[in-house]
């Protein structure tokens, strides 16, 4: 009797190994693919160095100064920093417009990463940009350029601001004289500055570069353009985590 107790024994255990180490790998798998290697749905600054530790936890709080779409008061808040001359972040401007459509207790915080080292004709510029009609405007008319922006222009440095942009300002609703004088004035620069150097903080160093506030307010990294489906699998797990 006691042989078959321990033969029994031995095969739960023989199973469970296996099982646990399963269960293991799912998680750092989807640590890996969301924070890992800069791969081809990345655009990456050459002259910044990779960064190993998460730092996310050093995120700026959202608050009313932010651009947010989505839920009003959501169980997911994924903070997105975006370069406007992007590849990547015009096509995954277009995930996440699908994510806000069919994920109704999440919401999308829009702030800037202009890569000026790979776009520095148009990137710092559009942000803004962005960001005088933001102030002009409101919330909608800053959500109506900025998807204007991506859906008509061809991304790494081939637009040209002066053909693309007066139209999508009146097309926010923004007087052109006015955003004139709000561009040259500068008064945009620090807050985009600012943006900078918090997705940097965070462990930007390429875009898109995002950072997922959880339902018990941890944050998790979210790096790259990934599949909508890949998207919804970590806001998932953020929903319960």
């Amino acid at each position: 009797m006691e042989n078959q107790k321990e033969q029994k024994l031995q095969t739960k255990n023989s199973y469970a190994v296996p099982i646990a180490i399963v269960i293991a790998g799912a998680f750092i798998a989807l640590a890996v693919f969301f924070s890992g290697g800069r791969g081809a749905n990345t655009a990456v600054a050459p002259s910044v160095d990779d960064q190993q530790v998460d730092t996310t936890n050093k995120l700026r709080p959202v608050d009313k100064s932010d651009h947010t779409k989505g839920a009003t008061n959501p169980k997911v808040t994924i903070v997105e920093y975006s370069d406007f001359e992007c590849p990547f972040c015009k096509r995954h401007h277009g995930t996440m417009n699908e994510i806000i459509k069919e994920e109704k207790d999440v919401a999308w915080v829009y702030r800037h990463f202009p890569l000026d080292s790979l776009h520095p004709r148009n990137a710092r510029k559009v942000a803004v940009a962005s960001e005088c009609v933001n102030k002009l405007g409101g919330n909608n008319a800053f959500w109506k350029f900025t998807d204007g922006y991506f859906r008509d222009t061809l991304s790494n440095d081939r637009t040209i601001y002066d053909k693309v942009v007066p139209p999508l300002v009146a097309e926010a609703g923004v007087n052109k004289s006015d955003f004139d004088k709000c561009v040259s004035s500068g008064e945009m620069d620090k807050h985009v500055q600012a943006d900078i150097d918090n997705a940097i903080a965070t462990g930007g160093r390429g875009t898109p570069w995002g950072v997922v506030i959880t339902a018990s307010g941890k944050t998790l990294p979210l790096n790259g353009s990934q599949p909508k489906e890949a998207i919804k699998q970590l806001l998932d797990f953020a929903r319960n985590n």
